[in-house]
């Protein structure tokens, strides 16, 4: 909203002023755009480390957010990866590679994208 407003060229005293305003009367508050806003992201597919960047950017402290702690980033990780890829691992070191760098812009650690290959793999072995 900061930032909004200061593109807006209302002036910088202002701008604080009227979002200290909005704070104490319940009109505007970090912790429920963080909320909302990370749902949102985890419902597009994105990752734990995307989201929090993007809050950042957006002047959002990425400690205090909520990015859904308890959210099963594994699960989130298949479900993005089945719509994009379906449920075959990679065949090829390239594919896989392009594979990996499509997962961590999305937001998911290398450890997590290394687990959804085994898994993968190990799925294709028990057809």
């Amino acid at each position: 909203m900061r930032q909004k407003l200061r593109h807006a060229n209302y002036a910088p005293d202002l701008v604080e002023v009227v979002i200290a305003d909005f704070g104490e009367r319940g009109l505007q508050s970090d912790d429920r755009f963080a909320e909302v806003f990370s749902r949102s992201r985890r419902n597009r597919g994105y990752g734990p480390y995307r989201i929090r960047q993007d809050l950042r950017q957006r002047g959002i402290c990425a400690e205090e957010a909520t990015c859904g702690a308890d959210q099963d980033w594994d699960a989130l990780l298949e479900l993005t990866y089945g719509r994009k890829f379906g449920d075959l691992p990679p065949q090829t070191p390239e594919e896989r590679a392009r594979r990996e760098r499509f997962l961590l812009r999305r937001g998911f650690s290398g450890d997590q994208i290394r687990r959804l290959f085994h898994r993968l793999r190990e799925t294709v072995g028990e057809k």
